[in-house]
């Protein structure tokens, strides 16, 4: 006898071993037609799989995230066996689903593009019709080995599993090296569109063989589909690399300088902006700012274990018979300051910011204009606390960051709580103290958080903060991790009030991430329509006609003075074009003068996304200007 228990607490009997697809097809004929596989005492299974034991049992439907991410790994392996067909002789390397689709780098027997997708995505489409079973078979390692001995791809995967039971994935002609599962059938994939195709290596290793990397999509329904691929020529419409060079902001310059930002003046208006808010904020929550040296020895590195964990992405160089890295990270320099002083228990917690500009080297694939860069600025901050003050300095960062986020116009997606990694340092026993201090902090504050194993840093656990935008899509944005690690391997102490030398613990907090890449996301969430306070040109003063060219002056002038951010438009040109070049340029207000604004000494107003508000005289106008500008008001449209 085999006892089924469900998600809902309910349970069933079965006489022998019972299959995920039978437990379903017992409760109904609609949830067995719906039903993709199972989750079996935690793990994701087939719906062929065969259960003898009692089992906690859940049926997976595309409805899960489980569901539609198996939907996707399936659908990579219908477009696999649609190649296969169209392009005979082409080998196949590794097809997985990821976030909102699936790819499959393939070794093609001829050049496929762009113009091939529509082809390929009819192939498709006649095997979901014909529906062919997705069947498991198990081979021994030497027996993979030797019939994929030919394939190159294929015999590199086999020796890169773990295991000495090697399994494959068959659906009609196709067959593929995968640890599964997959859904029943291929008319179980759902509504599917070939996307674009891009050059990838084998292993990401630029002197082996380039690949052709295919990308798809896959969702449940079609209106479902239909919204994702709205989504995606909404995200090509706020594109920030496209929106920074129209409005000035930064422009990128790959042969100069690969991964690094050029910053025009209006984009440093907008970084000073926020690091400015940042600034003040921090410093309203007791956080004192210091700065640390760019380039530092060796010898701190390896103590750090940045030279050791982060030896493929660090900048490096030799003078003077010594070598020396460019920081990856700021918290070193935070130990080296603490060091130098004595610290008592009466002097922590300190909070110790730090604006500091870090370089990693990223792979040219995973550049991405602000959003993944070589060089960015970190709103770091280092606390360092007794063990007794941990949580509340957690959950004061946890607010702080709440606060900015709020601010901003940014909302949360999810929270994510990261533990140890297989690659880490430090006792399990410090481990064990810093992530319950995460996850105490998080519950005394009755927030809910995902739990993420195994992503923490190398040095400690992690609470990372995702966010989303206005278009839906998710960013991961700040951090705080707790370390109890490098205090340790810098011998940090403290005097506690028996007067003997203790640990102090060390938090790392970051709220934007970096500034490049916060200001990245919120250009594509604004779509460059920034609030007023992080808008570049906050009003363009416009002239209907040349005779009125020096009271607009006079204008800006005035509100200049004021501490608003104003620019004269006075061409010899029709008032029509000039708002629609002021419009063009996202400044947030337009102050329109001709004869009866200059006689009266009113400007005519007009406020982006709202249109015109009127008439008003100039000081009324600063006034509410500056009103938006200290309250730090959301634009129009995200109110």
């Amino acid at each position: 006898m085999v006892t089924i228990t469900l998600p809902d607490g309910s349970k069933s009997e079965f006489e022998s071993a019972v299959s995920v697809m039978d437990i379903a097809k017992s409760i109904g004929s609609g949830l067995a037609k719906a039903t993709l596989a199972g989750m079996v005492n935690g793990t994701l299974v087939d719906t062929t799989y065969m259960i003898n034991d009692d089992s906690e049992v859940k049926l997976i439907t595309a409805a899960e995230p489980e569901g539609l991410k198996l939907m996707r790994h399936s659908a990579a392996h219908v477009m696999a066996e649609a190649i296969a067909r169209l392009y005979p002789g082409t080998k196949f390397a590794y097809g997985p689903a990821i976030e909102d689709g699936f790819y499959y780098d393939v070794d093609a027997s001829e050049p496929i593009s762009a113009d091939d997708l529509k082809k390929i995505e009819k192939e498709m489409k006649r095997i979901v019709k014909q529906n062919i079973k997705f069947e498991r078979t198990e081979l021994t390692r030497a027996e993979a080995e030797e019939k994929y001995a030919e394939d190159e791809y294929k015999l590199d995967n086999i020796k890169a599993a773990k295991g000495d039971v090697i399994s494959f994935y068959t659906q009609g002609e196709f067959a593929d090296l995968c640890l599964g599962p997959h859904v029943p059938s291929t008319g179980k994939i759902g509504n599917f569109k070939l996307m674009s195709v891009a050059g990838a290596y084998w292993h990401g290793d630029s002197s082996k063989q380039q690949l052709t990397r295919i990308y798809g999509t896959t969702f449940a329904t079609k209106e479902e589909l239909a919204e994702h691929l709205n989504r995606i020529e909404e995200a090509k419409k706020r594109d920030h690399r496209v929106i920074g060079k129209q409005m000035g902001l930064f422009e990128f310059h790959p042969k100069e300088a690969q991964g690094m930002a050029f910053w025009r003046a209006n984009g440093v208006i907008l970084y000073r902006e926020l690091e400015n808010y940042l600034r003040s904020v921090g410093e309203a929550n007791g956080f004192e700012e210091f700065r640390t040296p760019q380039i530092m020895n060796r010898e701190l590195w390896e103590i750090s274990g940045h030279w050791q964990n982060y030896a493929d992405k660090n900048y490096t160089c030799e003078k003077d018979g010594k070598e020396y890295a460019v920081k990856p990270m700021n918290c070193p320099g935070a130990l080296i300051l603490y060091k130098s002083e004595l610290y008592s228990h009466n002097d922590l917690p300190l909070r110790w910011a730090e604006f500091g500009h870090v370089h990693r080297y990223e792979g040219s694939g995973e550049i991405h204009g602000l959003v993944r860069v070589r060089g960015f600025t970190q709103d770091d901050a280092h606390v360092f606390c007794t063990p007794d003050q941990l949580e509340d300095e957690i959950k004061s960062c946890i607010q702080l960051i709440f606060e900015v986020y709020k601010t901003t116009g940014l909302n949360f997606d999810h929270i994510e709580l990261s533990t140890k990694p297989e690659k880490s340092i430090g006792s399990q026993e410090m481990w064990d103290k810093a992530e319950g201090a995460l996850e105490g902090a998080l519950k005394q504050l009755d927030i809910n958080y995902v739990l993420n194993p195994g992503d923490g840093a190398f040095y400690g656990p992690k609470i990372d903060f995702h966010l989303k935008d206005a278009i839906g899509r998710s960013w991961q944005m700040g951090t705080i991790q707790v370390d109890f690690s490098l205090p340790e391997r810098f011998d940090i102490t403290y005097v506690d009030a028996d007067s003997q030398k203790q640990r102090p613990v060390m938090i790392h907090r970051a709220i934007s991430g970096s500034l490049e890449r916060f200001i990245g996301v919120l250009t594509e969430h604004y779509a460059g329509d920034f609030p007023l306070w992080l808008a570049p040109e906050q009003v363009r003063v416009l002239s209907v006609v040349d005779a009125y060219n020096d009271y607009a002056e006079k204008v800006a002038a005035e509100l200049k003075l004021r501490g608003i951010r104003a620019k004269v438009d006075s061409r010899s040109c029709k008032i029509g074009a000039k708002i629609r070049e002021g419009e063009l340029a996202k400044a947030q207000y337009l102050a329109i003068v001709g004869a009866n604004e200059a006689e009266a000494g009113t400007v005519s107003v007009r406020r982006r996304k709202l249109g015109d508000l009127g008439s008003m005289s100039v000081s009324e106008f600063a006034d509410k200007l500056i009103a938006e500008i200290t309250t730090k008001a959301l634009p129009p449209e995200t109110k």
